[in-house]
């Protein structure tokens, strides 16, 4: 059992449960992103065993987080929004030197290649000026078209997931499940929670096999892609900045703490420690 993925895990989680983080960027930062890919692919084929001790560990740490911080996230993004959000832009920037390095961005990408980051990048920062309601009332009950309606809320939010730059939960935002996602992990109702898990798991077998071919097979378009997904989350999980002083203070102590965070595991040494390179 790979046991350092049980904070890896509580890691992802965390990001799930954020509006505009992507477990799929933090997946990045940790630098296990093409095995998470891997292990998710090979847990539905013949050689389903192999992945257990990646993925155990993995998503005993992202459960963990899931059911014990769901309040703490609430309480962060109502009492210190700013300084939240601040520390996460600061993950997520600090991930591109790491990820242009992996895409060898210097050597490959052509014209096009710039295109294709720029009008994604575009496309998804456009999203940050889309309305939403954070202040739908959460469904408590099912029945057969709600169940439906969470379980495919449930399977985008998960393809989303594992891009990094896309958020599952703001996908859920957009559709307005959110409040209801995260009152019933709070609240742990089951019922609720097993619909919109199951259309996790379906979008996660889905998903991750999509990826795992475009990367083999269109490696620097699809590079292309995830580092103008990236850079337009930036966008989404901008707060503005805060008109107090001690906010403002705050919120560039987390940016820099979360910047620092990601550098340093994705530093060349870091990784060799770990194994990964």
């Amino acid at each position: 059992m790979e046991w350092k993925n049980i904070y890896r895990g509580i890691l992802m989680g965390i990001s799930d449960l954020i509006p505009g983080v992507s477990g799929g960027t933090i997946a990045f930062i940790l630098g296990i992103y093409d095995r998470l890919l891997e292990a998710i692919s090979g847990f539905f084929s013949r050689d389903w065993k192999k992945q257990l001790g990646f993925l155990i560990p993995l998503g005993t740490g992202i459960v963990i987080t899931l059911l014990l911080f769901s309040r703490v996230i609430e309480y962060l993004l109502e009492q210190h929004y700013e300084a939240t959000q601040f520390f996460f832009m600061g993950l997520i920037l600090g991930v591109i030197p790491y990820i242009m390095k992996q895409a060898e961005v210097k050597q490959k990408f052509t014209t096009r290649h710039i295109v294709i980051l720029v009008v994604i990048g575009a496309a998804l920062a456009s999203t940050a000026f889309i309305p939403t309601d954070e202040n739908i009332a959460p469904i408590t009950t099912l029945s057969v078209p709600v169940f439906f309606m969470l379980f495919f809320s449930g399977w985008l939010a998960s393809m989303a997931m594992l891009l990094p730059g896309i958020s599952g939960s703001f996908i859920l935002l957009l559709l307005g499940v959110y409040t209801t996602a995260i009152n019933a992990l709070s609240s742990l109702n089951i019922p609720v929670v097993l619909a919109i898990g199951a259309g996790v798991i379906v979008g996660f077998i889905v998903s991750s096999k999509a990826i795992r071919y475009l990367l083999e097979n269109f490696t620097y378009v699809t590079y292309a892609a995830i580092i103008g997904l990236i850079l337009g989350s930036l966008f989404v999980v901008f707060p503005g900045f805060a008109n107090d002083t001690t906010t403002l203070v705050t919120s560039l102590i987390t940016f820099v703490v979360g910047l620092m965070f990601t550098l340093w595991f994705s530093s060349p040494k870091k990784m060799s420690v770990e194994g990964i390179e």
